[in-house]
Formats: structure tokens, C-alpha cells, sequence
């Protein structure tokens, strides 16, 4: 038992070794094509961030799985973290309502642009601000590895020439398929 155990161990720390060893090389592959690092917005002030921003499109993942009408609420603690409320109906706007409270801190404090978000006590995910409207209208957060992307917008619908200029950056800056985006359906 006490050996199984030590492998546990050891197969865990080698994982979460191994993991921070490629974040730091910080390069991904898309296909065959190795990719730069995912580069982030040059500033973001923390307080205009706060408040409620409505989900537009994102790439598919299992924590979302059939979510519409989702948003997340962002609000500033004493502390100086994030706290963090995910909310969207099951299935239909008149499904369960589903949430997920966490907290989020910046990790890299020059920019404000890199943040961690944990909804479980151990475990904190990359969430990387990639693209800002100047007057913070909308915004688009990415991951390292380009494995997550979420289009986020303070209004439940967005313009269609902010759309079509988000994924045009999206495709030529940060080597972003947006072939993958679902819409996520708003009431």
C-alpha cells in the first residue's frame, strides 16, 4: 500500500513537473506547425474588469456542456483576488440553473493580461486576456495552449463587425481555428 502510494506520488509531482517545464518552453502545435507563444493584451486595469460580461462564443468543453445564456460576474475582494461567479441554464434559458463560484489572481502583475482561476482548492487554470476593447466592451480570453477560448461581451449580443474583427485576429495574430467557436445562444 505504502509503495503504490509513493507512485502515486511520484506519477503526480512528474506530471505536474513535466507541466510547468513545457509552459515554460511556451510554444504549441497546431497540426504539424509548431506556434509562438500566445501573446496577451499589454495592460488590463483590474477595476473596469469587474463587474458582468455575457459569453458569445467559445470553443466546446465539458464543463459547459449545454449551457446557454451564460455569463460570468467578476468582482474585486479585499485581498486583491477575484472572485469569480460562472452561471448559465441547462439545456434551454428555462432549464436548472447552473454555477460555479472560484477565485482568480493576476500572476503576472506587469500586465494584469495572466491570471489563474481555481474552482477547486487545488487545481487553478490558465486565463489569458488576448484581446480588449478599448472601452471594455468586450474581450477575448485564451489559454497558453490554445486549448480553451471564450469571446465574452458587457451586452448579450455583440456587432457583427466586432465579431468579424475578433476572428480575424484570432486567426492571423494568435493562431487561433476558429472553425471550432460554438455560439452560445443569449435570451
Amino acid at each position: 500500500m505504502v509503495r503504490i502510494r509513493k507512485q502515486a506520488i511520484s506519477s503526480v509531482l512528474f506530471g505536474i513537473i513535466a507541466s510547468t517545464l513545457l509552459g515554460v518552453v511556451g510554444c504549441t502545435y497546431m497540426g504539424n506547425e509548431l506556434l509562438s507563444p500566445l501573446e496577451t493584451v499589454t495592460h488590463v486595469d483590474i477595476d473596469r474588469y469587474m463587474g458582468v460580461w455575457y459569453e458569445i462564443a467559445r470553443y466546446p468543453n465539458s464543463f459547459q456542456k449545454g449551457c446557454v445564456g451564460s455569463r460570468a460576474t467578476y468582482t474585486l475582494m479585499e485581498d486583491g483576488k477575484v472572485s469569480v461567479l460562472n452561471e448559465c441554464n441547462d439545456g434551454s434559458f428555462s432549464g436548472k440553473l447552473r454555477y460555479a463560484k472560484g477565485k482568480a489572481w493576476t500572476v503576472d502583475k506587469g500586465t494584469n493580461a495572466k491570471l489563474k482561476v481555481s474552482f477547486f482548492w487545488f487545481f487553478a487554470g490558465d486565463y489569458w486576456i488576448i484581446d480588449l476593447a478599448d472601452d471594455y466592451s468586450y474581450v477575448v480570453v485564451g489559454h497558453p495552449k490554445r486549448k480553451y477560448l471564450w469571446i465574452l461581451s458587457r451586452t448579450k449580443t455583440m456587432e457583427n463587425e466586432a465579431y468579424e474583427g475578433i476572428l480575424r485576429r484570432l486567426t492571423e495574430i494568435h493562431h487561433y481555428d476558429t472553425s471550432k467557436l460554438i455560439k452560445t445562444l443569449q435570451k
